[in-house]
């Protein structure tokens, strides 16, 4: 039987002497894609994404209704593999490991490379604190009291919610608001103490006060977690990230392909591929 990788060996080693910027060792978290093609069955969904991802900032990726960024956003932590007959060619690579090599486990990597969806998915029957440590749990993490109360207290702080929960812990999650549930899952997320934060549309079920909330979040988080985002919302992305990718399909039944990725400012004022500056400056999509 093939041995999985155990979360450990899913982190970077410590770098020693000098530093290559270049080498996923020595720029811990960095994303590596490389020739990735993800498959349903016999129908190719994504074609071709190369990509490097950055720690430390957020990556934007952005694009048309079923141009594959969802699903490609997915394969970063092999989420997508719960559709079966869903698989890939080509590589993720995190820390210079490949996420889909051999004996890597699923469950592993998405220990380590959390998941924000795009509605709030608070286990409704779960007190607030409870729904903050049920990853932990479901890890069969063991902790005393004591300390699954700091954890508590540490992600929801981490969240920006602590200060409006702290006094109402027992409370069911599904009593917040619609705003207060997304962060309690972004909570819930860090409470894992992943390396990588992936965000799936996080704001668009959202008002304008709460989605405000969140992008300030992840301005906050990026110090911690390398952040990437799937959004909707071109504003959003030109207000967030560092880099954004521009995503497209040529036709129905045609795979989604990377057709462009760069620094946010330049994607939004000077592309260099013509179908970007289309979408950019909403002249399809």
């Amino acid at each position: 039987m093939t041995e999985s990788v155990s979360v450990p060996e899913l982190h970077a080693a410590a770098p020693t002497g000098d530093v290559d910027p270049n080498s996923p060792v020595d720029r811990p978290n960095r994303i590596d894609v490389t020739d990735l093609d993800i498959y349903y069955g016999d129908f190719k969904a994504v074609e071709g994404v190369s990509m490097t991802i950055n720690p430390n900032s957020v990556t934007a990726l952005i694009g048309p209704s079923g141009c594959g960024k969802s699903t490609f956003l997915r394969s970063l932590n092999r989420m997508h593999e719960v559709i079966n007959g869903a698989y890939v060619d080509g590589s993720v690579v995190i820390n210079g490991r490949d996420l889909y090599g051999p004996g890597v486990d699923p469950v592993a990597v998405r220990r380590k490379v959390g998941m924000v969806f795009q509605r709030p998915n608070p286990f409704p029957t779960m007190s607030i604190a409870d729904n903050v440590l049920a990853g932990k749990r479901l890890n069969a993490k063991r902790m005393s009291k004591g300390d699954a109360e700091a954890l508590v207290e540490q992600s929801l702080r981490g969240a920006n919610l602590w200060n409006e929960v702290k006094d109402r812990l027992e409370k069911p999650g599904s009593s917040l608001s619609g705003g207060q549930q997304q962060r309690l899952c972004i909570a819930r997320a860090i409470a894992v103490e992943p390396d990588v934060l992936l965000m799936d549309e996080p704001c668009s079920a959202l008002d304008p006060i709460s989605t405000l909330a969140i992008e300030e979040l992840m301005l906050e988080l990026k110090d911690t977690y390398n952040i990437v985002i799937v959004t909707h919302n071109m504003q959003q992305a030109a207000r967030v990230s560092e880099r954004t990718g521009f995503f497209s399909i040529e036709g129905t039944g045609k795979p989604g392909r990377l057709i462009e990725m760069d620094t946010t400012e330049k994607i939004f004022s000077n592309p260099t591929e013509q179908q970007t500056q289309d979408y950019v400056t909403g002249r399809f999509g």
